[in-house]
């Protein structure tokens, strides 16, 4: 693997690993309280969603791996505990891993063209690895800070 490879592994690694830490511990009524504003999401929604991108733009479209994604399942997604979500953290970067391991460097200039189901709510274009990779770092760093202020919501409501 390239060096630049390894950066976008140790990133999204690394955002996978604050996912868990942030919903770790959370109880039932915290990982699923939503906040009063329309269109909001849940702690739960979030990060279930967090992860279906990384799953479907890291390993269905980086990676043309064969993979079936329920977008708008990532946003009905609830829980009575984090732990459901933790596994399925480990157990993706582990595939993440395996993935980025077996794409040749010269790999990141190909562009792919994903379906639909993987690409999200717009109309799906053309797409370079390296911008499949670059979008879920983007992608899972901004929503990880929107889980933080989900987090402060829910205590401010609760005084």
């Amino acid at each position: 693997m390239t060096g630049e490879l390894d950066l976008y592994l140790t990133q999204i690694r690394r955002l996978l690993d604050r996912v868990c830490a942030t919903i770790e511990g959370l109880d039932e009524a915290r990982l699923n309280w939503r906040p009063s504003i329309p269109e909001a999401n849940s702690v739960y929604v979030i990060a279930a969603h967090i992860l279906g991108n990384a799953e479907a733009w890291v390993l269905g479209i980086a990676c043309e791996r064969p993979i079936q994604r329920d977008r708008p399942a990532e946003f009905r997604a609830t829980g009575q505990s984090a732990a459901p979500l933790v596994a399925r953290a480990h157990e993706l970067a582990g595939q993440i891993e395996e993935a980025l391991r077996a794409l040749p460097p010269s790999a990141l200039d190909e562009v792919r063209d994903p379906s639909p189901t993987l690409w999200g709510e717009s109309e799906p274009r053309p797409v370079a690895v390296r911008e499949a990779l670059m979008h879920v770092i983007e992608h899972a760093a901004g929503h990880l800070g929107q889980i933080d202020i989900t987090q402060d919501l829910a205590l401010a409501s609760q005084t």
